[in-house]
């Protein structure tokens, strides 16, 4: 089902395996183009615009764009006990493991009287975005909620698409979700449209339809969502432009090979273009995978899905020569979520510099950090990990250089500080030192 890459005996360099390695062709400038006349329309027509994408994309038009306070309690009422039991430990973990990304307030004392105070400052405002396409995601509800609450944004506005089979509201279980969150702005409204309306904000006659404008907006989506966050970038922030999720795992001749199949086959069923990659040096495994595969799917839910996915140019296996050559290359790949099922598997991680996140060892499954480990899924994606992180408590954050001198602090540096400007020509900054020392 899955294609084989042989890369054995083969000396590339980090260029030349990323243009071998197997990835998702996403065309997002088409995406670009497509979402440009929706995110304009937004702007200029508002809660109208809004409701008529609702119904063209969603096929339906939500009697308010607002959900109702008594739809959010509604669908906690009705969300099933060992759910919300497994919802509540999952956002008891995701507030332990964001505080503890908070950074540290901090001052550097230069000489008497010259200090420079680092402060971090919540942004005012954002607009977090749950998907409702294949499968709703409250899990997602959590990761972006718990992170931008526990950095101290005041107010969260949340959007999610309109449901033809919920009456034009968003699934219940998202709904549900929030309620435990406490989060009560939430808006029927999905896709690039939802990016426009926190972007830009929404007036309307009626209260319940009206949105202010926003100043960070996180949350995963399809392409033509990240095209969206992408064509806002500037007028407000983003978290990163996420795509479809991918899974690489780096498995040695020690690897379960039923571990490996069902992590490859989980990820997978989020989408038809997901990614799943085995690197590994045994052919043994690798064939023991496989069989795994072929079984497990034959049975699963979503086969057509997963079957898709897992065959499409974006999957594969990639033989390598040992351990230190597959390092090398899932270090290219740079995958969303990264496994190690080797030997020493802590160590090997040591090793790894570009991943969203890591899963160490044999029971740390991709699932794990999906839905409760206590890290955050949204997670950078397409190669982007080499230089993006996954969502966190920095991206509500700002940091802000407090400058606090005093006359004597001032004027130790005056001298240098009217070098300095004059060796760029820019005197005038040299003057506004020199008046304060009373020359």
């Amino acid at each position: 089902m899955m294609r084989t890459i042989d890369l054995r005996g083969r000396a590339l360099g980090a260029a030349e395996l990323r243009a071998v390695l197997p990835r998702a062709e996403v065309d997002i400038e088409v995406a670009t183009g497509r979402v440009a006349p929706i995110l304009a329309r937004v702007r200029t027509e508002g809660a109208p615009a809004l409701a008529d994408y609702a119904e063209q994309f969603d096929g339906v038009r939500p009697a308010s764009l607002r959900v109702p306070p008594e739809a959010i309690a509604a669908a906690l009422e009705g969300l099933a006990a060992d759910v919300r039991v497994a919802l509540t430990e999952a956002i008891r973990r995701a507030r332990l493991g964001h505080e503890a990304q908070l950074p540290t307030p901090r001052t550097t004392e230069f000489g008497p009287g010259a200090r420079v105070h680092q402060r971090w400052v919540p942004v005012r405002r954002v607009g977090l975005y749950a998907p409702g396409g294949l499968a709703p995601l409250p899990s997602s509800v959590v990761m972006n909620v718990v992170a931008a609450q526990v950095a101290g944004v005041a107010s969260l506005a949340l959007a999610s698409p309109p449901q033809k089979d919920h009456d034009g509201l968003p699934d219940p279980s998202i709904l549900a979700a929030c309620a435990l969150l406490g989060v009560d702005e939430v808006y029927a409204v999905g896709g690039a449209q939802a990016i426009g309306m926190f972007a830009y904000g929404v007036r309307s006659d009626l209260p319940e339809d009206t949105c202010e404008p926003v100043d960070v907006v996180t949350g995963p989506g399809n392409i033509y969502v990240a095209a969206a966050k992408r064509a806002v970038l500037g007028v407000v922030g983003i978290d990163a432009e996420a795509g479809t999720t991918e899974i690489a795992v780096l498995a040695d001749s020690g690897a379960d090979p039923r571990f490996v199949a069902t992590d490859l086959i989980s990820q997978a069923e989020h989408d038809p273009a997901a990614a799943s990659l085995l690197v590994t040096d045994s052919t043994v495994l690798a064939d023991a995978v496989a069989e795994e595969i072929e079984t497990r799917v034959a049975g699963a839910k979503h086969s057509a899905r997963i079957r898709t996915a897992l065959s499409g140019p974006q999957s594969g296996v990639v033989l390598v020569d040992d351990v230190d050559h597959g390092i090398e290359v899932v270090n290219a790949y740079a995958a969303e979520h990264l496994e190690i099922q080797t030997a020493d598997a802590a160590a090997v991680a040591e090793r790894i510099h570009n991943a969203g996140a890591i899963f160490v060892g044999p029971y740390s499954p991709v699932p794990l950090g999906d839905y409760i480990a206590g890290s955050n899924h949204v997670l950078p994606t397409g190669g982007t990990a080499r230089f993006a992180s996954g969502l966190g408590v920095q991206v509500y954050l700002k940091s802000v250089q407090v400058i606090d001198y005093d006359e004597a602090g001032l004027k130790e540096v005056t001298d240098d500080l009217i070098a300095l400007a004059a060796a760029e020509d820019l005197p005038a900054h040299g003057e506004a030192a020199r008046v304060r020392r009373g020359d």
